[in-house]
């Protein structure tokens, strides 16, 4: 009998190719889909893994991406507008909807929808009203849908530590407000074994999991874990929130500003698990602490 094929949507990103990796190692067959399908580094030579050329835009290549497949995961995630990549409600929203009516329509058995922590219809922030839409209009076109919403996802390679080495550099560090916003970062490699359980239904009637990792820390207590990892001392200043906000506003005219509104938006607010949604425990996964995944993730090579 032919093992089950699940579609992952973004399966070349940071997060959607471990989400791959870990449903070879499942037992899955796995279809990426992507807008540059591209086969991973990573894969065996013994490892069949279908590729597609799929646009969460495109209605036809969505609907060619989920053709006979049991199972469809959408981790397609945009953090910063653009022309080319699109706007947050054009993928979190429009696109993520679409997907999920192409699953339905094809008759996908299970679907999860990778989303944000702190998703809120009122938030001041475009991303989190976006996530917050497309998570309501996706359970309308596929009601049995599992939402799972990480925290700050790290590991190596990453868009945040990564981010955070480069400031590291600096002769003064600014801080986002007096750098106290707390935050639960999580281990990429561990949200990806929870999609995959989640897929399978381990999480029994939960429909919605926040996914944080062991340790909550501030922003001030981030930077100083990496000064401390690098050897280095470096003076912290806390910077004002609304400064942050008029260097943001200055910088939209820049073809690929470092800082956007929005993000200054989201360091103004905690973003830690939740109470009343599914965690790692119920998956039966303990997540690691960044503080000891530092070294992996910022010595790799």
């Amino acid at each position: 009998m032919d093992r089950p094929i699940t579609t992952v949507f973004g399966g070349t990103g940071f997060l959607g190719s471990r989400i791959a990796r870990q449903l070879l190692a499942s037992g899955s067959r796995v279809r990426i889909a992507a807008r540059r399908a591209v086969r991973p580094e990573w894969a065996t030579a013994n490892q069949t893994i279908e590729l597609v050329t799929a646009d969460i835009r495109n209605e036809l290549s969505i609907a060619r991406a989920v053709n006979g497949a049991r199972g469809v995961v959408n981790a397609v995630s945009l953090y910063t507008e653009s022309r080319r990549n699109g706007t947050f409600e054009s993928v979190h929203v429009q696109g993520a909807t679409r997907v999920a009516r192409a699953a339905q329509a094809a008759g996908v058995q299970r679907m999860v929808l990778v989303s944000g922590m702190g998703v809120d219809p009122d938030s001041p922030s475009r991303y989190v009203r976006a996530r917050m839409r497309g998570e309501e209009l996706v359970r309308a076109a596929f009601p049995g849908v599992l939402v799972v919403r990480p925290s700050v996802v790290f590991g190596p390679d990453d868009a945040f530590l990564t981010a955070l080495d480069r400031i590291a550099r600096l002769p003064a560090i600014p801080l986002f407000g007096p750098g106290e916003t707390r935050l639960q970062p999580v281990f990429v490699e561990d949200v990806a074994k929870a999609v995959v359980k989640i897929l399978v239904g381990v999480g029994g009637k939960r429909k919605v999991f926040e996914l944080g990792g062991a340790g909550i820390y501030t922003y001030r207590e981030i930077i100083e874990m990496v000064l401390a990892h690098r050897g280095r001392q470096r003076r912290l200043m806390p910077v004002p929130f609304p400064v942050w906000q008029a260097l943001a506003v200055l910088m939209k005219v820049l073809p690929n500003p470092p800082l956007t509104t929005d993000q200054v938006r989201l360091m103004e607010r905690d973003n830690v698990v939740g109470m009343s949604f599914g965690k790692f425990a119920e998956l039966g996964i303990e997540p690691r602490a960044l503080a000891d995944c530092l070294a992996e993730c910022l010595d790799r090579g």
